[in-house]
């Protein structure tokens, strides 16, 4: 059964529209959060992570602003599709949103698959090919992230859950992820404009002309599945998985708490 979704210094200078988007950024991307995953110490996660996040938050405008330039041609093709991604048990729900608000801030739509038992199979990532190349990308690496952390943490209460606190504690740790991901695209608008003398309003018009075209055909496929219940978190993690997140490899400067936290129908 378909749910609908609900809703550091400078590595990379970019590159300027009308050029190919190096591959070797994607691999330094993905050196960056393998980094990450192997930290010795949080503070060293936090690094690699905050490059690897304005990378990525880089990568994805690039991609954008190259697919829509007049005359791109069949190389710059960058279709709308699905890409479905399995989540595991145990707290599928939970990971389901560590995907679906880590693709909602990439401008990708979602589902969440459930099965019997109240669990979720799985989720459908729906968007442009270069932004769920990044959800998938980022996503891969966070769960690698959460899951080493999850297993050393227990509830400072010793009368509390360990399943509820840990669930909760994903949920805050996805929560956090998408705020900073979001302010991560936003830095990523004002860097196209220093280094190509883009004005932000014309790549913000393009992404929005993108993000129109994903909603339509978004809702052309999914638009009568009905909504998502915001989930309820029962267990005290919630804060110290936020704080999680906060240290986790994302790759984009530091980021304040300014971008809301994703919603249902969002």
């Amino acid at each position: 059964m378909g749910t609908a979704q609900e809703t550091g210094p400078r590595t990379d200078i970019g590159t300027p529209p009308g050029e190919q988007v190096p591959g070797a950024r994607l691999d330094r991307i993905r050196k960056l959060l393998a980094k990450a995953e192997r930290a010795g110490t949080p503070d060293e996660a936090e690094i690699y992570t905050d490059k690897a996040f304005a990378l990525m938050a880089r990568h994805g405008i690039d991609e954008a602003l190259l697919s829509a330039a007049p005359g791109a041609g069949p190389a710059r093709a960058d279709p709308i599709g699905r890409s479905r991604i399995p989540v595991d048990n145990p707290y599928s729900g939970a990971k389901a949103r560590l995907l679906g608000w880590t693709a909602s801030a990439l401008r990708c739509r979602w589902v969440m698959h459930d099965q019997r038992g109240g669990s979720v199979a799985a989720v459908t990532v729906f968007g442009f090919a270069s932004d769920r190349e990044r959800v998938e990308l980022l996503y891969t690496s966070l769960l690698l992230q959460a899951t080493a952390a999850l297993a050393a943490v227990r509830p400072p209460d010793p009368d509390e859950s360990v399943t509820a606190y840990r669930r909760s504690w994903i949920y805050g740790f996805a929560g956090r992820v998408h705020e900073r991901l979001c302010e991560a695209e936003r830095s990523a608008l004002g860097e196209t404009e220093a280094e190509t003398g883009r004005a932000v309003a014309s790549t913000e018009l393009v992404l929005a002309d993108r993000g129109a075209e994903v909603d339509r055909a978004y809702d052309a496929e999914f638009g009568r599945l009905r909504r998502a219940r915001r989930p309820q978190v029962s267990g005290s993690g919630f804060r110290h998985g936020a704080a999680a997140a906060d240290r986790a490899d994302l790759g984009g400067p530091r980021l304040d708490r300014r971008a809301g936290a994703p919603g249902i129908g969002a």
